[in-house]
């Protein structure tokens, strides 16, 4: 028997569950389809955010700083630690258990907001007068509207594929059982660098290969460059400008020849490889020519501005479509698009999404670059702040870094906020809430912020753009 709903959401990661909330909470009936598993077999919702991704990766991160901190920083705080070990299986067991509780949350909330949830893989079947035909294993499902939020899968390296063993995706790099002696990446992409602090702090020696002649380039150029600074002095080996060659996998290990900038040729032998180079839309099996969806020549949903495709009462959101892959991103897409269908104004502004990579120290950024703002010809204003003139950052002992503001030079209206240091994914909200607001840098100066707090950085770089900073 066919069923049919007013929604159907096709994908349960951070967009797609998302939207399926929102529209229940809109008053229509909805069903969401995803087919992650754990490793029982049962559903596993919450896409790659939450399975292989985001959550997995900060948790293993939390415990690597930990681990790192009480080999190196604890001495300063006075406390004396013998035989300092890590025990891999239950720092993995952990992150698996930091995933399941987030998996069951999604659940429970599907529950609570009365979404019908289908484990298996959804694809479409053909269109009908009453909507879109669905099927999901050996059910039919049709959907008066249908969203859909398959996201996106990594892109590996043509000649080496992912075998998850050797050669590394982001699903391997948090499965990896011990810690590597050395280890590779290619490419300087952010879960690739999140990955790489995390078996750097434990132990492995991690050398980047990375194709572009600079490192971190949608980051600010400042910025970039102190994050370079500060991942070289850990130990981090960053060659840039290179062009890989051939990559063998064996038993031992992982060879990959490449040249490097001044054009002689290189191998470099590691234990693990991981491949951190892009991401593509998860299109396959969608079955989209069935009813003449849009893909682009990436294999991307075509969308307009709204996230509506070519074909009546069929949207798409986050990493399957254009704009930024990330997370928050897609969230903001699924519940504009389940207002849209209500009839609301849903909206999604593009040049208020933060970044953020999660390496140690953290980077953040929100609107443009100092060098999109010299490209686009704007007259623009910076001041910056470091956090070693920060009395927070110093009590926490991690001063690396600073907050920079661009503000124009004549409104004096905030266009971009980067920031490499402590808790900068933290500190990016007070820029993005300003930003929104359209505020100034003298709104930010003259707002009263916490004393002792990380925050004040961000009070004192806005000082700072009108050259009055009070603390440096």
């Amino acid at each position: 028997m066919t069923k049919q709903f007013d929604v159907i959401v096709i994908g349960a990661g951070p967009g797609g569950y998302i939207a399926a909330i929102r529209a229940a909470q809109l008053g229509f009936t909805v069903a969401c389809i995803d087919e992650w598993k754990n490793a029982q077999g049962g559903p596993a919702p919450g896409g790659t955010c939450t399975n292989v991704g985001c959550i997995p990766s900060k948790a293993l991160l939390q415990s690597s700083e930990h681990f790192e901190h009480a080999g190196h920083a604890f001495a300063d705080h006075g406390i004396g630690l013998k035989d300092l070990s890590i025990d891999v299986a239950k720092m993995l067991a952990r992150k698996d258990s930091v995933v399941k509780q987030n998996n069951d949350g999604i659940l429970y909330l599907f529950k609570k907001n009365k979404v019908a949830f289908f484990h298996g893989r959804g694809a479409f079947a053909k269109a009908t007068e009453q909507g879109c035909e669905v099927t999901v294993g050996a059910e039919s499902l049709i959907g008066r509207h249908v969203v859909v939020a398959t996201g996106s899968i990594a892109r590996a390296l043509p000649g080496a594929p992912f075998d998850e063993s050797t050669i590394l995706s982001n699903d391997g790099a948090l499965r990896i059982g011990g810690v590597p002696k050395t280890l590779g990446l290619i490419g300087s992409g952010v879960i690739g660098l999140e990955m790489g602090s995390v078996w750097r702090r434990l132990g492995a020696q991690v050398t980047v290969l990375e194709a572009l002649p600079t490192f971190l380039g949608a980051v600010d150029e400042q910025i970039a460059k102190e994050a370079h600074k500060s991942f070289t002095k850990q130990g981090l080996k960053i060659e840039l400008g290179v062009k890989v060659g051939e990559v063998k996998a064996g038993a031992q290990g992982v060879d990959i020849a490449y040249t490097d900038a001044q054009g002689a040729a290189q191998t470099l032998a590691v234990d693990k490889l991981i491949v951190s180079i892009g991401r593509v839309p998860n299109t396959t099996g969608l079955n989209a020519e069935a009813v003449g969806l849009q893909l682009d020549e990436r294999g991307a949903i075509v969308v307009d501005a709204d996230c509506k495709t070519n074909l009546p009462n069929v949207w798409a959101v986050g990493d399957v479509v254009r704009g930024p892959m990330l997370a928050h991103k897609a969230e903001e897409e699924g519940v504009a698009v389940a207002e849209r269908i209500a009839g609301q104004h849903g909206h999604v502004d593009f040049n208020l999404v933060p970044w953020v990579i999660y390496t140690s120290p953290e980077i953040a950024w929100v609107g443009q670059t100092e060098q999109q703002l010299k490209g686009a010809g704007r007259a623009y204003k910076a001041g910056s702040f470091p956090f070693m003139a920060n009395g927070r950052a110093r009590a926490l002992g991690d001063t690396t870094g600073m907050v920079k503001m661009l503000a124009d030079a004549t409104t004096d209206e905030i266009l971009g906020v980067h920031i490499v240091g402590p808790y900068a994914s933290e500190l990016i909200a007070e820029a993005c809430v300003a930003m929104a607001f359209r505020a100034s840098s003298e709104d930010i100066a003259r707002i009263c912020h916490a004393h002792p707090s990380l925050a004040e950085s961000t009070k004192e770089a806005a000082l700072a753009v009108d050259k009055r900073t009070l603390n440096f």
